[in-house]
């Protein structure tokens, strides 16, 4: 009767502490990023019985809670309005620093603080690395991808509320389209950056040689540079174009022209690929070049492979950071501090980054912006488990009053 007691009273504590667990769990059900816990249980024997029977019998003397084990099911992902937002689609954690404590989590709800560092609700540091293309508000190099460093290498994410990028001069353009030779004056143009920023206008104007080939067709060319209003030239060139008999370019002489101190070059084309001079055929002119104009900051956005990307108001976007993840060899080895928070440990392992077949750091899974991820507790499991635990603890109290009661009879029994 004894047994019952002990039996009941460490049942009573075991599953008390599992309905603590599972009750966590419910009521962070609506947690960004939180990770629920399982209870594993085991048994207390007093003694081993041996039978004739192949098997061992013991008696047992209840149970005891053997360990809490995070739950390694992902939340489903939900939208939401901000860049920021951010949810791992696969394996992996965000770092975040208070400054002297790193730790890790699933919960990607980032914002800017004052000073524009990206933080999350506990006012901690998301981890990465920031380019080097950016100096003060300038951003001074356009790249499509930051390389991560290495783990203990990564810092907070600061990102100016306010960027620029510089205007890059226009050294080239190409022209396309057909001359036909029933025009005896023909124009094409094209916008020219200057190296200031300014846009210009560059017309290129044909015109019908006085002597032509005795095959084919030849036109004169001359090439000016203005201002957008044409109230300015800043230079002028000429030069000449030979078309064969088919109207495919044979050959073009025109010098470059200065751009503000740039030579720019004006390229034809060659053959049939460029500037064609063919009879009846209507082909729409066009022109390409390089250059930029200067730009303003619009917006940040963060991409699949965690480039921060930023975006400028003349069409230009470059990365100017990279959000990272971190890894373990054994998630469940991390030490949670709060709801969502998570401590390295020497079960878990020291974090890594994965590596690509170059040996260049990876994130090892995607991200997503505009997102989040939710607590990754089945509501229903969790109602299922509250149920049978408030019942297995029903049962081990009613053991201690049912050996109460016993005891009870056997004393009086004695009397």
């Amino acid at each position: 009767m004894n047994q019952a007691f002990y039996t009941g009273l460490s049942g009573m504590k075991t599953f008390q502490y599992g309905l603590d667990v599972t009750s966590n769990n419910l009521a962070n059900i609506n947690t960004v990023g939180f990770r629920a816990d399982t209870t594993e249980y085991a048994s207390l024997f007093e003694e081993a019985l041996h039978t004739q029977a192949a098997s061992q019998n013991a008696v047992g003397l209840g149970s005891q809670v053997q360990t809490t084990a995070m739950t390694q099911s992902y939340g489903s992902l939900m939208g939401t309005d901000s860049a920021t937002d951010l949810a791992i689609a696969g394996d992996g954690w965000f770092g975040v620093s208070s400054g002297s404590d790193t730790m890790f989590t699933r919960a990607g709800a980032f914002t800017f603080d004052a000073d524009r560092n990206l933080v999350n609700y506990d006012g901690m540091y998301l981890l990465g690395t920031l380019g080097s293309n950016i100096s003060g508000d300038l951003v001074t190099t356009i790249t499509q991808s930051t390389a991560l460093a290495a783990p203990a290498e990564q810092g907070k994410m600061t990102l100016p509320s306010s960027l620029h990028v510089n205007a890059e001069p226009t050294s080239y353009v190409n022209f396309s389209g057909n001359l036909t030779s029933s025009e005896s004056i023909i124009h094409q143009s094209s916008t020219v950056i200057a190296p200031d920023g300014e846009e210009n206008f560059l017309l290129l104007e044909y015109t019908k040689s006085a002597q032509q080939p005795q095959e084919g067709i030849a036109w004169d060319i001359v090439a000016t540079l203005s201002s957008k209003d044409a109230k300015t030239v800043y230079d002028t060139q000429a030069g000449s174009v030979l078309f064969d008999s088919r109207g495919a370019m044979q050959s073009f002489n025109l010098p470059s022209i200065d751009n503000g101190g740039v030579p720019l070059s004006i390229n034809l084309g060659e053959a049939f690929s460029g500037v064609t001079s063919i009879d009846n055929v209507k082909v729409s002119y066009a022109s390409e070049h390089d250059g930029r104009a200067a730009g303003d900051l619009v917006g940040y956005n963060i991409n699949r492979n965690g480039e921060v990307i930023a975006s400028f108001d003349n069409g230009v976007s470059s990365s100017v950071g990279r959000v990272a993840l971190f890894h373990f060899g054994n998630d469940q080895g991390l030490e949670r501090v709060s709801g969502t928070h998570f401590k390295a440990s020497a079960n878990s392992g020291e974090p890594i980054f994965y590596t690509d077949e170059t040996g260049a750091y990876t994130l090892g899974a995607d991200l997503k912006s505009f997102t989040l991820e939710s607590s990754n507790l089945q509501y229903d499991n969790g109602l299922t488990e509250l149920i049978i635990l408030q019942r297995a603890l029903d049962a081990n109290a009613k053991s201690i009053t049912t050996g109460d009661e016993l005891i009870q009879k056997a004393l009086d029994m004695d009397a």
